[in-house]
């Protein structure tokens, strides 16, 4: 029996050395472990096999209760500490007053004549909510931090996965079946460490929507899904939040601002239905290249800094399409819809009614 718990922990030890994810460790020792329950359950009980794992059965199925035990007390521990974190915001950044060391960091922003000191403090003192932190998020996120504003939440209910990292640049190989937005945090906690991150591990759901927007001046939505879009288009427009968003699918992308609370259409004023089936596939059902989410989830926090700082002229009244296979873009007019379900539209606005590509 000790030579097969010191294989186990050598095993361990050796996944651990190699940066093997938890989950695979895991599974690597319990399957060794019922390997052995099962060879002292059906052998002889003279059997080399058996002789050498103990000869019984009883220790190891204490030893697996006793596993079972830890496990499920760590998990409910973690689940504790999550939830603890989710609702426990960190307190706000300074607004007022730049340290040395951030000066020096937004320097190319302070000399830019449209943002200068003035806006970057108001990129400071922002908060902005990100929904979604795959493809569109993980860019839109990083520079986001990079900026400077002060405050950034992410909400999103899932892990990471090797299948991401194709496009999902925020998150990394040692990072896999860890909750997205713990990912996220820890990623833009190392990009910039004078911003404060709020990560929500969970889904957005109708009950929590409007209360979470009504604690942000601008939510990002880069979702995977037509329920999720309507949803966060919904609350935006409820709570009078301005909304930027994206959507891609294979080698195009569109991105705008949508704020009916200053003028322009929201979201289903341009898209007041949903794509018929078969005409605006997922990603994973349709593909995405690798750098069309970077393309567009930089624009997305490009539109952020302008909005936040009144630099320039923001996509608000103005859809724009990027067609990454040709090299080609489009603008295109957009207005709020007369009798719009969502906002209610105004008399004279006609709006856009364009079958946009599913979101990645």
């Amino acid at each position: 029996m000790g030579l097969v718990l010191f294989l186990m922990a050598a095993l361990w030890g050796l996944g651990w050395a190699m940066k093997a994810p938890v989950r695979a460790r895991l599974w690597m020792i319990g399957l060794i472990y019922l390997a052995v329950v099962i060879a002292q359950l059906v052998l002889p009980e003279t059997a080399a096999l058996r002789m050498a794992t103990g000869g019984t059965v009883q220790p190891w199925l204490v030893l697996g209760a006793l596993a079972a035990l830890g496990l499920g007390y760590s998990a409910i521990l973690g689940r504790l500490r999550r939830r603890v974190k989710d609702r426990t915001p960190p307190p706000a950044p300074q607004t007022d007053t730049f340290r040395e060391a951030e000066l020096n960091r937004y320097a190319r922003h302070i000399v830019l004549r449209e943002i200068g000191g003035t806006g970057q403090k108001k990129l400071k003192a922002a908060r902005v909510l990100v929904v979604g932190a795959g493809g569109l998020g993980s860019p839109a996120l990083l520079y986001l931090a990079a900026s400077g504003v002060g405050t950034i939440g992410v909400i999103d209910d899932d892990l990471v996965d090797g299948s991401n990292l194709q496009r999902q640049v925020i998150h990394r190989d040692d990072m896999i079946d860890t909750p997205k937005v713990f990912s996220a945090q820890a990623a833009m906690l190392a990009l910039n460490p004078f911003i404060a991150v709020r990560p929500y591990h969970r889904r957005l759901t109708d009950d929590v929507a409007a209360t979470l927007f009504a604690d942000y001046d601008l939510i990002l939505d880069g979702t995977d899904n037509f329920d999720t879009r309507y949803l966060v288009n919904r609350a935006a427009v409820a709570t009078g939040k301005p909304l930027i968003s994206a959507a891609i699918t294979q080698w195009e992308g569109q991105i705008s601002l949508y704020h009916p609370a200053s003028g322009g259409p929201c979201y289903e004023c341009v898209f007041p239905n949903r794509p018929a089936a078969g005409l605006a596939p997922a990603c994973a059902e349709a593909g995405v290249v690798s750098p069309l989410p970077g393309i567009l989830g930089t624009m997305m926090a490009l539109e952020a800094v302008k909005h936040l700082t009144g630099a320039g002229q923001t996509l608000q009244g103005r859809l724009h399409i990027h067609d990454g296979l040709y090299a080609e873009s489009r603008t295109l007019r957009i207005a709020r819809r007369a009798g719009c379900a969502c906002c209610g539209g105004n008399d004279d606005g006609a709006g856009v009614a364009i079958a946009g590509p599913e979101p990645a």
